[in-house]
């Protein structure tokens, strides 16, 4: 008989056991919201499904009459261009502190304690200086993401090229390699799909700052959105926004894996990467 920490299930399997906490979830919210309105049928604590869905339908298909604009789509386009720039940033940032810092240790032992001080500063308590600095517009926005990530792919980079073997970079140098040529032959190739996963794990907290600052200074934005009509306690338009976002978020992250599987496919062979 086997132990059940052995036990692998099928990719079927793998399906139904993963939407099981969804199906879960969703009958408590009903029990819950169904108990709420029955006591006070103006409850708006806990909305329906069905009134949640007519709002989050009108957000997307109905123009507002001030602006003539549709707002879910406007907020949407808006949040992932900053988004995806602060991101795109903090990547380049990243893969080329990381391997500089992570492949000459003359350039690790000067950069190391100011990335370390830098990643332990909370980014939003410097949300404040940017207005000052940068104004309440987009660069704000783009600077809290790029500060509140990219210290952390630096030290994920630089963590990886460490650890690569000496083995490697001993072959390269014996057959003539520069340093540069190290450098972009032997340690680039390798911390590439290694930026994609950490920039994957790196998304959750770069939503964290965009919405922060959004809920703070914008005229759009899913963040925006949501702190503007929380005064008027409408969980009918927050909650499926919420529900929105982390939607957006799971698909950035799906293309950063599908991305990375189909061009490093050696990478994740071999680690048995499958996700």
């Amino acid at each position: 008989m086997k132990r059940f920490i052995n036990l692998t299930p099928s990719r079927g399997s793998r399906w139904l056991l993963g939407l099981l906490p969804f199906l879960l979830l969703a009958v408590l919210y009903m029990s819950l919201s169904s108990a709420r309105l029955a006591e006070n049928p103006d409850d708006r604590l806990l909305p329906t499904p069905s009134k949640m869905a007519g709002s989050f339908y009108h957000l997307a298909t109905v123009e507002n009459a001030r602006t003539g604009e549709v707002l879910l789509w406007t907020d949407t386009f808006a949040s992932l261009e900053r988004i995806v720039i602060g991101v795109s940033i903090s990547a380049l940032i990243g893969l080329i502190v990381g391997i500089l810092s992570g492949g000459l240790p003359m350039v690790r032992a000067k950069l190391s304690p100011l990335i370390t001080v830098v990643s332990l500063i909370p980014p939003m308590a410097i949300l404040p200086i940017l207005f000052i600095a940068f104004g309440t517009g987009e660069a704000s926005k783009i600077a809290l993401i790029a500060i509140g990530v990219t210290p952390f792919l630096i030290r994920d980079l630089q963590g990886h090229a460490i650890r690569l073997p000496d083995e490697q970079l001993i072959k390269a140098q014996t057959l003539g390699a520069s340093s540069w040529q190290v450098l972009l032959r032997v340690l680039l190739p390798q911390l590439t799909p290694r930026l994609l996963n950490a920039t994957r794990l790196a998304l959750g907290t770069a939503w964290l700052f965009l919405i922060a600052a959004e809920a703070i200074a914008a005229q759009e934005g899913l963040g925006y959105r949501i702190f503007l009509v929380r005064r008027y306690l409408s969980m009918d338009i927050i909650l499926p926004y919420v529900a929105w976002i982390t939607l957006l978020a799971f698909l950035l992250d799906q293309l950063l894996a599908w991305t990375s599987r189909l061009a490093f496919p050696w990478y994740h062979a071999g680690e048995g990467d499958n996700a």
